[in-house]
């Protein structure tokens, strides 16, 4: 399958305490997936509290196929294309462009 920047999809996310079916973005470019066997996924999770500044709030997150408010995590990770994601709907331009600016700010220039 051929995921799109912005895609909202469902995975098992390895996370602190282990692995869980969650929603999480695709960030990697079609450059990217040109030339790698993986795919590039940053975390979306609706725990609301203690948002930093690598944390984006979702505007459009039931139109991007979500089904509780849903915040953006700069908690990024690289998974095969293999590994059972599905598509759920994607992202606005307006939540697109701040998930951007946060993954800028999360990561060192």
């Amino acid at each position: 399958m051929s995921y799109q920047p912005g895609d909202v999809v469902t995975v098992d996310f390895p996370g602190v305490t282990g692995v869980k079916r969650r929603p999480a973005v695709v960030l990697s470019s079609h450059e990217y997936h040109a030339i790698r066997p993986d795919i590039i996924l940053g975390l979306i999770t609706s725990q609301t509290k203690n948002l930093g500044v690598t944390d984006c709030v979702l505007q459009d997150w039931q139109a991007a196929g979500l089904r509780v408010p849903s915040i953006f995590r700069s908690f990024i990770v690289t998974l095969p294309r293999s590994a059972n994601l599905s598509v759920v709907g994607h992202l606005s331009s307006q939540d697109w462009q701040g998930i951007i600016a946060c993954v800028k700010v999360a990561l060192a220039e």
